[in-house]
């Protein structure tokens, strides 16, 4: 029976916290940030954990990980 693959394309937008949690960054920053205020692209900045309605699918992804 073969290995089973990480998901690459997972494995470079999530990382696993210590505790098992599962972090990731926030999206609308990529561009025409001319338009959002310096308080909506400062909150951007910051990373936020996966909903847990989804950790579940994100895990079975970064299957190599754990």
């Amino acid at each position: 029976m073969p290995k089973m693959k990480t998901n690459r394309a997972a494995m470079k937008r999530f990382k696993i916290t210590g505790t098992g949690k599962v972090k990731r960054t926030k999206a609308n920053r990529r561009h025409l940030l001319t338009s959002k205020n310096q308080d909506r692209k400062r909150g951007l900045r910051k990373s936020e954990m996966v909903h847990s309605a989804n950790i579940k699918m994100v895990r079975k992804l970064l299957v190599g990980n754990f």
